[in-house]
Formats: structure tokens, sequence, C-alpha cells
């Protein structure tokens, strides 16, 4: 039996711990052969693949990133790199792909899986949006990642008597920023699920210093929309091969909004690709493990075209298509308890 692994899409903590679980539990406990795609999809598109042995996962447990690198290249773009794609399974005789990744790379899987390839999926993504699993790994990091620089943060607002406003990641869903914000103690938090006000922001900061807080912390998702403005922000007009705008940019919007209508000096952070890197948290080691475990176990009782998947405090499993149907959404008890804090 011949296993693919790729990792696609944005790169986080975990990857290597999955890459490692599904090598060694291959090898060990079936005797199957592990061949790693370079790249994500490019890896397929080029046909660049390698062995993956014990002794090349040796020691990548705590490391960030990924040992076979990653892209966001899109095989399904082009009728040529798709033949390429097809090519490639049957020339490196390839019996499984299995695909770490979010939304973008388990939708390329979910369509091998249609035209006969047998696919297994692991769940990743820093953003916490894949339907079908409570959790995906990478989100644990980047949380303490952003709860610690809000932490940070806090210190030098309170002595400064500043605004601060701290954009996350988060495309489509606010959970970093929901629950960093819940957990570093913002005094308001901002989310694409919830369109927000500029005005109702003022509100809270003066009504805060009105009542002797000389200063307030806003966490922002990047996907965050202002209901003064149609359309979401971004630094730059590109997009990547799934068709996705580059974002980021939200906070220096908002900052200078918020400085000019409380007249009070507001800087603004913006975490970035920080939150992405670094060593994973453990909790983030043992979830992306347990994923990669039970990815060789779905393959050993034929369970394709499903990812594994986190359910209370089970690994179980979930149809991909159910995983990229649509984002999984913050849920509206959630942001109704950070809005507690709002004042």
């Amino acid at each position: 039996m011949n296993i693919g692994v790729l990792t696609g899409g944005g790169d986080c903590p975990g990857l290597n711990a999955a890459i490692r679980a599904v090598t060694k539990r291959g090898i060990d406990e079936y005797g199957y052969n592990i061949l790693g795609i370079k790249n994500g999809w490019d890896g397929l598109v080029e046909g660049n693949v390698a062995p993956l042995t014990l002794y090349s996962v040796s020691g990548i447990l705590p490391k960030g990133g990924t040992i076979l690198g990653t892209s966001r290249r899109n095989p399904l773009k082009n009728r040529e790199d798709w033949h390429k794609v097809l090519d490639n399974i049957r020339k490196f005789e390839l019996d499984v792909i299995v695909a770490i990744g979010g939304e973008d790379t388990l939708g390329v899987a979910l369509k091998l899986y249609d035209e006969g390839v047998n696919v297994v999926g692991i769940p990743k993504t820093i953003d916490n949006d894949l339907q079908g699993t409570d959790y995906t790994f990478g989100f644990d990091t980047a949380l303490y990642i952003a709860t610690e620089a809000i932490d940070r943060i806090h210190t030098t607002a309170e002595s400064h008597h500043r605004v601060m406003v701290v954009e996350v990641m988060g495309r489509h869903t606010g959970w970093i920023a929901v629950m960093s914000g819940i957990a570093g103690g913002a005094d308001c938090i901002l989310i694409p699920e919830v369109p927000f006000s500029i005005e109702e922001i003022v509100k809270i900061i003066l009504g805060r210093k009105k009542r002797g807080k000389t200063f307030s912390i806003v966490v922002v998702a990047e996907g965050a929309k202002p209901k003064e403005i149609k359309e979401l922000v971004t630094r730059s007009n590109k997009v990547d091969e799934f068709g996705h705008i580059y974002l980021g940019g939200i906070a220096d919007v908002l900052g200078k909004e918020l400085e000019k209508r409380t007249n009070m000096e507001t800087r603004v952070t913006i975490l970035g690709h920080i939150q992405r890197g670094g060593t994973p948290t453990p909790f983030d080691r043992i979830l992306a493990t347990r994923f990669g475990v039970k990815a060789v176990d779905m393959i050993k009782e034929k369970q394709f075209g499903k990812m594994a998947a986190l359910i209370g405090s089970s690994i179980t499993t979930s149809p991909i298509e159910e995983a990229v149907k649509e984002p999984k959404k913050v849920p509206v008890e959630l942001y109704e308890i950070a809005k507690v804090f709002f004042r």
C-alpha cells in the first residue's frame, strides 16, 4: 500500500506532528509505504514526491511549519494541471492520498474522491472554521499567541492611556478574535459574523473613559466588516489561486477613525503570520497526532472521502463534503458572553 501525504494552504503549528503520526502508524502498524508530496498540490502537479521514513520524521514533533512544504496552488484552475495530478498519482502508484489542510486543500481532495481516487482528510487551520470537527489543530497555538499579545498590550495601553487595536486572523469567522479577546480581557471584540458600527465602538471607549478607564483594548478579526464601509478592507487587490483576496488592514482603518472620534491616542498591532509560526502547544501536538493515527486507521478500514474529526473528547470521522460546505461560524451564545464585557 502506497500512501501519499501532503500539506496544503497556510502553514500552521502541528503539521509536522500529523506527518509524523501518519508515517509511524503506517509503517510500524501496517507496513505501508509512506510518500511525502512536496509543497501541497504543487507536488502532484510537478511530480515532486519522496519517501518518508521513520528516520525522516524523527524529532519533528515540536517543530512548527511543515517538513513537506506547502503552497496555495489550485490544480483545479486549469485542465492541464488536473491531468498532471491524476497522471502522477498513477505514476507513483499512490493507493491513497492523505490531504492535510483546510477548506481549499480538502476541497481539491473531495474533487479527487469524486473522480475515484481514495482520499482521507486531516483538518487543519488556525481559523478553526471547518465543519464536522469541534477543533482543528493549529487553532490552539494561534489562540495562545494572540492571547499573550493582548496580555502584553494591556500593560502598555494602561501606562500610556491609549486605545490599542489588535488585528488577528479570521477571514470568514472570528474564532481567534472572540476567544483570545475573552481570554485577554479585551474591551471590544469585532468579528466577521457580526457587522459593527464604528460609532458603537466610540461609545464604548468614551463610556469607559468617563468611568475612569483611561485605556481600551479592541480586538478585530481581519475579515470584520464596519457598517460604514461596504467592502472588506484589504492591503492589496491580489488574489490567491483559490480566489481569496489578501486581507489585512482593518485595524489601521479602525485605529484612525477611533483616534479622530475619541480624541484618544490610538495604536495598532497587526499580529499577522506570527500567529501561524513557531512551536505548537501541547494540545495541538496531541490533536494532530490523534488525527494522524486515525487517518491511517481509516485507510485500513477503507473509510475514504472522510476526514478525521474531534467531537467532544473522541476522535471520529466526518465526510469531507460536510467540512467544506460552509465555514463554521462563531456561535451567537459565545459572542454574547464576550459582549458582557463590552462596557
